[in-house]
Order: C-alpha cells, then structure tokens, then sequence
C-alpha cells in the first residue's frame, strides 16, 4: 500500500493534497475542485482499478472551519485493495457529486446531504432518503438538537401516519459503569458446580 500511495502521489500530483496511514489503510484527502479527476483516475489507472464505491458516509467536526469530511471508500476488486478519499468542506461549500464516475454514489450522497446537510453539485436527484419530507434539519450533526422535533409513524389503530414529539427514553436510563463480570452478585444457574469440589479426576 505504500508503494500504491506514493504511485497515486506521483499520477496525480496535483489532486492529492496529502495522504496518510490509519491502521494500515491508506488515506488520500483532496479538495472538492479535484475530487472527480482523481476519482476518475483511482477507477481507470491499471495499477489501481478502484472500480467498487463501496460506500460515502459523513462526519462532522463543529470546531474546525470546514467542519465535514466526506469518506469514499474505494475497493479494486483486482488488485485486492481499499482506499480511502476524503474531502474537507463546509456548510456552504458543495462537493462535486461523483455519480458520473461512479452511479452507485447516488443513494449514498442523497443519505450524506439528509443527515448531515453537506451540498453535492450536480447531483441528479439530490433530495432526503431516510427522514420524511417534511423534516427539518439534518439528524447526525453533532449540534442537532435533542428536543423539539417530532417523528413520523404509522399508527396501526388510526390505520394513519401520524406525527409524535420525539422521546429520548436514553435520557432517563441509569448506568452504573460496571462490567457485568465484576457487577452480578446473584448466582446463576449452573454456578454452583464450579463450588463443587473435585475427587482427582476420578470418575
């Protein structure tokens, strides 16, 4: 993988801003102006054949001024290989959809702009997929806040969709922290017979 980064480093110098090793998986961040070249490149240079968008998921970081990073990863189904592309941007700045390198990106730009609200440009259909229409805001970023939403159903004795306020049954749980090895004081079934004392192996 490193003889593969530096490769890419060097075909496509001028998109890869820099790259890195995480876990042993190599990193390419590039900005939103080079993101379909070097998509483009990663899917049709013999020596990397990335031709699997396995999936493009979100993240969000609210006290960086580009506060989302958009994670492609990339598996070459050839070269027995995975890469990773991520992209810095912010509220107001779009990324270029990658739906014309790769279809299959287009549920998963629809799921990254639902939930965290990051723009793709010319995208074909770039409208919610998980919350329902109505919906206001975009659910996994870190400042959502908690109360004042409502939810959509279906009830099944009004035979309707309805709406409910949302309820954070997490909030009124109580944990102790404890693990369950060293926290379980009763004795389980099955537990008496390690009390039971041993004859030397003799049956």
């Amino acid at each position: 993988m490193i003889d593969l980064g530096d490769y890419i480093a060097g075909a496509a110098a001028n998109e890869v801003e820099r790259s890195e090793f995480v876990s042993g998986e190599l990193i390419l961040w590039t900005r939103p102006a080079s993101l379909i070249r070097l998509m483009t490149l990663l899917r049709d240079d013999s020596n990397c054949q990335f031709k699997v968008l396995v999936s493009v998921c979100g993240a969000d970081y609210p006290a960086r001024e580009q506060r989302f990073e958009v994670v492609y990863n990339l598996l070459s189904l050839k070269h027995n290989q995975r890469i990773r592309v991520k992209v810095a941007t912010d509220e107001a700045t779009p990324v270029p959809s990658v739906v014309g390198v790769f279809p299959s990106a287009n549920w998963f730009e629809r799921e990254t702009w639902d939930l965290y609200g990051v723009l793709f440009s010319d995208h074909p259909d770039l409208r919610r997929i998980l919350t329902d229409y109505g919906f206001e805001g975009h659910p996994l970023r870190k400042d959502f806040p908690l109360t004042g939403y409502v939810e959509v159903r279906y009830d099944e004795e009004q035979k309707r969709v309805v709406y409910e306020p949302v309820k954070l049954v997490q909030d009124f749980r109580t944990f102790d922290f404890t693990s369950p090895w060293e926290g379980m004081t009763r004795q389980l079934p099955g537990d008496e017979k390690a009390n039971v004392p041993q004859d030397g192996g003799n049956a």
